[in-house]
């Protein structure tokens, strides 16, 4: 297949180039269409009871969306203020679309008890059109802020979804601003030559258009998350380049050894094509586990994430040798032995110890496999202490806290947070008493939070609101829902709001979770065995990948959970984690490090069937893919650190999750702990049952080789 592929970009370079080229112009064109569909709904989970009820309430009760804003900064009893905000009240209840709007100085609580602060809050009709709804938005909040005074912020409902979005298409711009030309420079550095360098770049900035067109292309039949543009074009931008580096510098080793461009270009691909191959299936399997959780923000993310790398990947084997094979004579063929400095970098596969970073990486090898027992006993305890953090790991919907300072929504919140009492603003625990119901019920449910109200709607029901204190979905809040689940009974009522919502998605993800990782997991297992011919092998590969993500996971926890640390970042503890964060950093990180570990691997299988020695099939695979492995996670941890930039706490969260993921495991993971276990595995690492061997041999994808020793017992 990879033959074909490579044979098919030599022969016709202009076409493929020129196709890459159009699928460019329409990903940075059509694709970026994607910024004004995104959404800010991540809990909903559908069939769940807070989604029936809400499903109800939106069929029978037609109130429509709120924006909030908020006056401050100045004594609000002002006669001069107070003729101006009366007078915007007036002027936005006449807008078309608008159901109501209370007088801040005649409606108790909406003004402040030091008098330095208001609130507006404007109610929608409940059967307006997008388009209307816009507009009767766009409209009030123009309206609003002819107010003079020192703060005026408006946000909530649809105003805070533009706003966000908006938000995640300036750091997305900030982002690609930082990370590109410090990628450029850094690939300088590696490859000493404007030419090698830009390839690697070209196939990134085709990535990031590849995430452009595929959530524009899911977001015509699904809901995007607004956090889905910033993950899928950070992993976009660094995958891109942790491919086409590995790619470029194989092309540089195999001309080398061949002046036949063309040729060199073959080789490249039936071997590193091969790595990237099998390097992009597996990310996307670890992201299939998403696509068993019932969330469409899951789902959505993990088919987008999924499809992103497929692009990514694709770039690599087709467009890189189409640009290899019309370039690729500019490029000067790696050295024989290179020296290591600001300008230069060894080749990676050189066959000697004589260049610096090899013998480093050499070393290393060497090290773990004579010293297996006393690098196991020293690393995994200090991972697993390292981990200890995620085991009280709390997730949350967070409120406007995670944004940054700047952001107009995160103003309006301190505003309030400063002025009013704990909890103004914060939407209530939503009930719903069915008809039916005991007639003692809906007292008994009131009798539950000290601030309640209530109402009758169409068709004999009653909805109540309960106020719960704290933060919208904090520990009372939730505790809240559920003592409403357990006073109810068996009585016709359903809760929803915000906070059941929370506790729904949480149930959700603890009953599909194992699901989840059964899936990936053999998946993976598939995968690599496929890929090593090895049963081991995957086995190995799991569990020193597993140590890795949980050293992440609970530094993460650590850092904006308990707050450690918070502030160098750009943010503070939260006391939770966002609940988008865990399940994408454990889906996201889990295919990254099997990136790494396929690259080394690809070698370590190269010389175990050239030479059949075990031992130093592991020295002479981190020798030859070391470099590579240290520069791709280098790169990748630069381009997530340059989304970290942002100060949008999951974001910040998901980006220090990879990157230190990233880290971890190509560094202590497979410079250390993957030789040791290969050590002390020895000829064994290789070994299959005989029905699984002949299975491989038919069956699996491999390129001419070397045939490799058969090992017949362990």
């Amino acid at each position: 297949m990879l033959a074909t592929i490579s044979r098919a970009a030599t022969r016709r370079p202009l076409t493929v180039i020129l196709v890459w080229l159009l699928m460019l112009l329409i990903g940075f064109g059509l694709g970026t269409g994607v910024f004004g569909r995104l959404v800010d709904s991540v809990p909903d989970v559908p069939g769940t009871e807070s989604e029936r009820a809400a499903a109800y309430l939106d069929r029978v009760d037609k109130s429509g969306e709120s924006i909030t804003a908020v006056v401050a900064g100045t004594a609000v009893a002002d006669p001069g203020l107070r003729s101006q905000v009366q007078r915007a009240v007036a002027d936005v209840r006449t807008v078309s679309g608008v159901a109501d709007v209370p007088d801040p100085y005649t409606t108790h609580g909406l003004t402040s008890e030091d008098g330095k602060a208001l609130v507006i809050p404007v109610t929608l009709k409940g059967d307006l059109k997008f388009k209307d709804k816009k507009t009767a938005v766009d409209t009030a909040v123009e309206r609003i802020r002819r107010i003079e005074a020192p703060d005026v912020h408006v946000s909530g409902g649809l105003l805070l979804g533009q706003q966000m979005s908006g938000r995640a298409q300036e750091d997305v711009q900030r982002a690609e601003l930082i990370s590109l030309p410090v990628v450029l420079a850094l690939l300088l550095v590696v490859f000493g030559g404007l030419r090698a360098a830009g390839l690697p770049l070209v196939i990134a900035i085709s990535g990031v258009a590849g995430a452009f067109l595929a959530l524009f292309t899911f977001s015509q039949f699904t809901d995007i998350s607004v956090y889905a543009i910033q993950v899928t074009t950070m992993l976009g931008l660094g995958l891109a380049v942790d491919y086409a580096l590995l790619m470029v510098v194989r092309f540089r080793e195999e001309r080398r050894h061949t002046d036949d461009v063309v040729e060199a270009v073959h080789r490249t691909v039936a071997g590193a094509g091969r790595t990237v191959l099998f390097s992009g299936l597996t990310v996307a399997v670890s992201l299939t586990g998403l696509l068993v959780f019932p969330s469409p923000f899951l789902r959505s993310m993990g088919l987008a994430v999924a499809a992103v790398v497929v692009v990514d990947m694709l770039a690599a084997v087709t467009l890189l040798p189409a640009l290899l094979a019309r370039f690729g004579a500019r490029i000067a063929p790696a050295a024989q032995s290179e020296k290591t400095g600001p300008g230069t970098a060894p080749a990676e596969g050189a066959d000697s110890d004589s260049d610096a970073e090899g013998r480093v990486f050499a070393r290393l090898a060497r090290f773990a496999t004579r010293r297996p027992v006393v690098v196991l006993a020293t690393l995994v305890p200090a991972l697993l202490v390292l981990a200890l953090p995620a085991a009280g790991m709390k997730i949350s919907i967070g409120d406007a806290k995670q944004l940054p300072s700047t952001t107009e929504a995160r103003q309006l919140y301190d505003t309030l947070d400063a002025h009013f009492p704990p909890g103004t603003g914060v939407s209530p625990v939503t009930v719903v008493v069915r008809p039916g119901a005991a007639p003692d019920t809906v007292a008994r449910i009131r009798a539950l939070s000290d601030t309640t109200d209530s109402r009758a709607l169409p068709g004999g029901a009653t909805l109540v609101h309960l106020q719960p204190t704290g933060s919208v979905d904090g520990k009372a809040a939730t505790d809240l829902v559920e003592r409403v689940r357990e006073v109810r009974g068996s009585e016709p009522v359903e809760v929803t709001g915000v906070a059941a919502r929370l506790v729904d998605f949480r149930a959700m993800l603890a009953d599909r979770a194992p699901w989840a990782a059964v899936t990936v997991l053999i998946g993976i297992f598939v995968l690599l065995f496929a890929f090593t011919g090895s049963v081991l092998i995957p086995l190995r590969t799991i569990a020193t990948t597993l140590l890795s993500l949980g050293a992440a996971l609970g530094a993460v926890v650590w850092v904006f959970q308990d707050g450690h640390l918070a502030g160098a970042l750009g943010a503070e503890g939260l006391g939770s984690l966002s609940l988008t964060a865990p399940p994408l950093i454990i889906a996201i990180a889990f295919g990254l490090a099997m990136d790494y570990e396929l690259f080394i691997l690809a070698r370590m299988r190269e010389s175990w069937q050239q030479t059949g020695d075990a031992q130093e099939a592991v020295v002479t695979g981190l020798r030859r893919s070391g470099r590579v492995v240290s520069c791709a996670a280098l790169l990748l941890a630069i381009v997530f650190g340059a989304f970290m930039t942002g100060g949008f706490s999951p974001i910040l969260q998901i980006g220090l999750g990879l990157t230190l993921a990233v880290l971890i495991d190509a560094t202590v993971v497979r410079m250390l702990l993957v030789p040791a276990t290969m050590a002390l595995l020895g000829r064994r690492a290789w070994w299959a049952p005989g029905a699984l061997r002949r299975a491989h041999d038919r069956f699996g994808v491999s390129e001419e080789a070397p045939r490799r020793p058969q090992l017949t017992s362990v």
